[in-house]
């Protein structure tokens, strides 16, 4: 971490920022030119206002290049043991088909891609999406799944406040089966006590009153893989008015009656198992369905199917659309994103296997762990379950150490289970997977018998199947053509192509987004995270095991507190949702080691990122708007007046800096003593770190806590809309309250199920970090001001620049404003959005934070040609806009409002439109070889909420 720091001047040829950054140096000094300012330092000291800016160098260590990079990594990985781990609690060895590895995972068209908010350009992850939810419709029994969550557990406490919200009992608890993996009890306590819910832990069939819970979670197979009959548990839970939550393991829902046929209300578990590999613990795609009738309330993304402007079918997302933007403090969860790009390989896993391979998979796994059974039973050890599909779970009091130290030197990690938890004696588990052989599980006799070994072949033919009769599964699933037509690599090749070729991501063209900082992912960053030392691992192996990953949060950590101006990191969050969550959690725990459990008011700004209302709901806080001006800045007056009124029970304030508008306010410093002054705490959220890093440290203007999205300032690439990282730093007086284990004293519990949440995604960063060096992280800082900057000078004659700071700035992003436009000409803002397709342009942030606006963040890695292109096609838009404005045009007859041109435009016989089909189609300034067609036109929003359809047509609207 001392390692001397390169100048500018001093980078070696091989230099990543330099490619990392999109302008050359000369194209800076155009830009820096054309913006008005005297050089780049100049321009930064009119944006960044000098009473927070950093007066030294960040102490990183001297960038590396790629190749030395990619070594220390190997370095790092090296220090991982990867061994066989049937651990179980819901994790599992998978096998990646290298056709979906290779064709998804390590595909930018894949990964790049930004969230399905414009759908017209995101068909082809929508339709994989589409199929996400009909497999796991399908597996379940229950009609509606979303597009998925964020883990297991994290799911299962969605389930819990879904619950709540819909069950007909207004009784307080929750009952949690007492067999569900510890990972999801312990982020259900964490969830549960600042929404005052009650937890009652206990065995369904003798510890649960209905009357006194609002539903049930039941975990099936349970942790320690017993297969049980749900059923009368259900209806108990029913006849009181409750929901049933159900944990279901996707591939043993291929063997068993699914939990829509038990009666089950809600049904989540994890993906993980169909082909997303470990990862010491994600990211993964959980997954939700429900029954009819819950759809309005399920938390998370929803792709539906609607028409397009000529009829056609064509999905979007539908109902819970950034649903906390307009119900904010109300909204049913804070999750603003989703596990997309997993979902997507968990999907295709599906279609690549198709019903009878998973149903192959599936029995072969059973059948294995029936013969594991059979083995034991002849070493005279009991299992404790009889009815199983994959996990074996045997007593073994005083030889469990033995036992497994002896699997351990045959390169195998069994789970530990100590006495009292699976039973009065110390037990240990087994769980088979499809990656297990017959080799391993003789392995696994020879640790218990400690000498002589059984064959296979020997007890396979004594082995009877474990199901339970009543329980076998006799329903068809996966029936949809999609699951049974891809089965040549070469045809399932072809059709990952297809659907990628429907889209738009950063692989084709500048993704100007503001917020959302849609910046370079590159090649050298993504390869660490399907090495097997950083994808193979169970999260909860040993700690020698995964000493590799110990380091490199070890090294992220601290490079994200120097880079920040914080004390501590935690890197559990596995979204930026999650941060803002688990600091407020850190918050209200800091009060509550005070005396000052009262202090349960939180301060949002009316300008605020939608989740963070939705956040403070969830951390049990009081939400009090605080008003804006009509510059956008916070009303400092209406700020002091409300934490002085609210000084007794004042918790904190979330801030976002620079502001949601897209400035640095001048007045940071008092805003954060303001809130400290009342006993306060000061959130700032990170999402727009972009525009401050090596230029200015949250930690040391005033903040207390803040989450990092590394998704947007750390390179992690968004994937369709997921994964992300969100981890929090904290001042050190807020340290002994960040996540983790609950018997820590004062820590917070888990907010995600495995300890450093989407751990084999770090890397990503990690490589970032190592390869910019601490120049080349200002270097970026820099542009990205300039950059958006430059947009917003060029952009100005044409549409009003709807805020700045006092000398005329922006920071890193700009609102542009088309309002007046609308008054006049009738075109809406997604006319515009929707034009800008037909250039091969991906829309700005549509009505965010401004209704009918466009915010535009072109990041630090596009070049000046490619901003260039965009103001072009912004400046040719303005002119058909001033072909409406001048009685040249109607709007309605426009190219706007016809907007997007697709090929059945191009080929359509009768033209009647009254511009030229080559106007609306091929645009000025579009290279005609290069034209990127969207798949569909403008897609019927309102329809495809009237006419619900989440899940593939069943078979019998194909016809004969």
């Amino acid at each position: 971490m001392n390692a001397p720091v390169r100048t500018q001047t001093e980078t070696p040829a091989t230099d990543f920022a330099r490619r990392h950054v999109g302008p050359s140096p000369r194209d800076v000094e155009v830009m820096v030119e054309a913006v008005g300012a005297k050089n780049l330092e100049a321009l930064i000291g009119e944006v960044i206002p000098p009473s927070i800016r950093l007066a030294r160098p960040l102490a990183l260590p001297a960038a590396l290049s790629e190749t030395e990079a990619l070594a220390r990594m190997r370095e790092i990985a090296a220090q991982n043991q990867v061994f066989v781990s049937l651990i179980g609690q819901g994790y599992h060895g998978t096998v990646l088909p290298p056709v979906i590895q290779r064709n998804v995972l390590e595909n930018p068209a894949w990964y790049t891609a930004y969230t399905p908010y414009q759908p017209e350009i995101s068909q082809g992850r929508l339709e994989a999406l589409m199929t996400f939810q009909t497999m796991v419709a399908d597996l379940t029994g229950l009609p509606i799944a979303n597009a998925s969550l964020l883990d297991e557990a994290t799911a299962a406490a969605e389930a819990m406040t879904l619950a709540r919200r819909a069950a007909k009992s207004k009784a307080a608890g929750f009952f949690v089966d007492r067999n569900v993996h510890p990972q999801t009890l312990a982020v259900l306590e964490t969830r549960a006590a600042p929404l005052g819910i009650s937890l009652v832990v206990g065995d369904p069939d003798k510890n649960l009153e209905p009357e006194a819970v609002f539903g049930a979670l039941l975990q099936y197979p349970d942790t320690f893989g017993a297969v049980r009959d749900p059923r009368a548990v259900i209806e108990k839970v029913h006849a009181a008015g409750g929901i049933a939550v159900m944990a279901a393991d996707p591939l043993a829902l291929v063997l068993l009656v699914p939990p829509g046929e038990l009666g089950c209300d809600v049904a989540i578990g994890s993906t993980q198992r169909f082909g997303v590999p470990m990862g010491f613990g994600g990211p993964h795609a959980a997954y939700m369905a429900v029954r009819k009738g819950l759809e309005r309330t399920m938390p998370g993304r929803l792709v539906g199917l609607s028409v397009d402007s000529r009829g056609n079918p064509a999905y979007r997302l539908a109902l819970q659309t950034r649903e906390q933007h307009i119900r904010r403090e109300k909204a049913t969860s804070n999750i603003c994103t989703a596990q997309v790009l997993l979902a997507v390989i968990a999907a295709m896993y599906a279609v690549h296997h198709g019903p009878e391979g998973l149903i192959e998979i599936a029995r072969r796994v059973h059948r294995h762990a029936a013969v594991l059974a059979a083995g034991l039973r002849r070493l005279g050890v009991t299992p404790l379950a009889g009815a199983i599909f994959d996990t074996v779970t045997v007593p073994v009091g005083d030889r469990q150490a033995d036992i497994l130290s002896r699997a351990r030197e045959a390169r195998i990690n069994l789970r530990e289970i100590p006495a009292g938890i699976a039973g009065p004696e110390a037990a240990i588990g087994i769980a088979l997977d499809e990656t297990t052989g017959e080799a391993v599980i003789e392995a696994v006799w020879r640790a218990f018998s400690g000498g002589g070994a059984l064959r296979y072949d020997e007890v396979a033919g004594t082995a009877d199947p474990r199901l339970p009769p009543g329980l076998v599964r006799t329903s068809a699933f996966l029936e949809h053509p999609v699951f049974h037509k891809y089965r040549s690599e070469t045809e399932m090749m072809r059709y990952l192509r297809k659907l990628s070729d429907r889209d738009l991501a950063l692989d084709r063209a500048m993704i100007p987004l503001g917020s959302c900082t849609m910046k370079l992912n590159a090649t050298a960053e993504m390869m660490p995270i399907t090495w097997p030392e950083f994808s193979s691992l169970h999260p909860f192996v040993p700690a020698e095991q995964a000493k590799g990953y110990a380091l490199l949060a070890d090294e992220l950590s601290r490079m994200l507190a120097e880079i920040t101006g914080y004390d501590a990191v935690s890197l559990q969050p596995n979204a930026g949702s999650q941060g803002e969550y688990a600091g407020l959690l850190a918050i209200r725990a800091y009060h509550a080691s005070r005396g000052e459990e009262h202090r349960t008011v939180c301060l949002i700004p009316a300008s605020a990122h939608g989740t963070n209302p939705a956040s403070a709901t969830m951390a049990g806080m009081t939400v009090v708007v605080v008003g804006c001006d009509r510059d956008g800045n916070i009303d400092l007056a209406d700020l002091r007046a409300k934490a002085a009124a609210h000084a007794e029970k004042l918790a904190c304030a979330m801030i976002t800096y620079p502001s949601t508008h897209g400035v640095f306010e001048e007045a940071i410093r008092e805003m954060c003593e303001t809130v400290h002054a009342n006993g306060g705490q000061v959130y700032l959220d990170g999402a727009n770190l972009n525009a401050q890093v090596g230029l200015a440290r949250l930690g040391d203007y005033g903040g207390d806590v803040s989450h990092i999205n590394l998704h947007k300032t750390f390179c992690i690439p968004h994937g369709g809309g997921g994964p992300g990282m969100g981890p929090i730093g904290v001042k050190a007086h807020l340290a002994p309250f960040l996540p983790g284990d609950a018997s820590r004293p004062g820590a917070t519990g888990a907010v995600s199920a495995a300890p450093l949440g989407s751990a084999s995604i770090l890397p990503i960063s990690t490589m970032y970090v190592l390869m910019m060096g601490e120049a080349g992280l200002r270097r970026a800082t820099e542009v990205a001001i300039l950059s958006a900057n430059y947009v917003a000078k060029r952009l100005a004659p044409y549409f009003p620049v709807l805020y700045r700071n006092g000398k005329g700035r922006v920071a890193h992003e700009c609102i542009v404003d088309p309002r007046a436009l609308k008054e006049s000409t009738g075109t809406t803002v997604d006319d515009i959005a929707k034009r800008l397709i037909d250039y091969g342009f991906h829309a700005p942030t549509v009505s965010f934070p401004v209704a009918g606006t466009l915010m535009i963040e072109p990041t630090e890695s596009e070049s000046k040609a490619e901003l260039d292109r965009f103001v072009a096609a912004m400046i040719a838009i303005r002119k058909e806009i001033s072909a409406i404005e001048e009685g040249r045009m109607e709007v309605g007859a426009s190219p706007l409002r016809h907007a997007p041109h697709t090929v059945h435009d191009l080929a359509d016989d009768d033209w009647s439109r009254p511009y030229k089909r080559a106007e609306g189609c091929f645009p000025d300034g579009v290279d005609r070889l290069d034209k990127y067609f969207a798949p569909v036109n403008r897609i019927d929003a309102v329809y495809g909420d009237r006419h619900l359809v989440c899940a593939c047509p069943p078979v019998s609207a194909y016809g004969g």
